[in-house]
């Protein structure tokens, strides 16, 4: 078994980043934004995740994460499970979601994307939403964790969504800063 793309060491950080399958631009809208920053909150909460930074992109997400004590592979996994859940169900039930079903020149729409990746993979119930892997590398050095961190606070600056990283309101650079985050993380 490859040890490659594995949480080693529960004691270490480590950086995450994970896509949505076929890198679909899921989070353009705020309800599914606000599904995963209600979903990292419980599991700051009730899952020992500590979060030291994190982007939310409108196909991907970038953390740097370590735990206060529960496995991170069992926070990632349930994290992922949960907001796949979640968001396939508000995806359903959006009035205004024009992608979910046909796109123009037959195209698949969202939901049978997402359908057809679940029925290919026997991990999953019919349905997936994330691609399978974290890719969690281990961050051995605070050289390492400040890359990473700028990294993930440069993405939305990088893809042009904004001037400065600390302008992008989904993501934690606004708490290095000194401004209020969505989120409370580990500093």
């Amino acid at each position: 078994m490859s040890r490659k793309y594995k949480f080693l060491d529960n004691e270490r950080l480590y950086f995450v980043s994970f896509a949505v399958i076929n890198l679909i631009d899921l989070f353009i809208r705020n309800e599914y934004r606000d599904v995963i920053v209600k979903s990292l909150k419980y599991c700051i909460a009730h899952k020992d995740l500590d979060l030291y930074g994190w982007c939310l992109m409108t196909s991907h997400m970038h953390m740097v994460i370590g735990s206060r004590g529960n496995p991170m592979q069992n926070i990632m996994r349930d994290f992922k499970r949960h907001t796949s859940e979640e968001l396939h169900a508000v995806i359903k039930k959006h009035p205004g979601e024009s992608r979910k079903e046909c796109l123009p020149a037959g195209q698949a729409g969202m939901l049978q994307m997402m359908n057809e990746a679940g029925t290919q993979n026997s991990n999953n119930r019919g349905f997936q939403l994330w691609q399978q892997n974290n890719n969690p590398i281990e961050l051995a050095t605070g050289q390492m964790a400040h890359q990473k961190l700028d990294y993930t606070h440069y993405n939305p600056v990088e893809a042009g969504f904004v001037e400065k990283p600390e302008d992008w309101i989904y993501s934690s650079a606004r708490n290095y800063y000194g401004r209020e985050g969505l989120i409370p993380i580990r500093l």
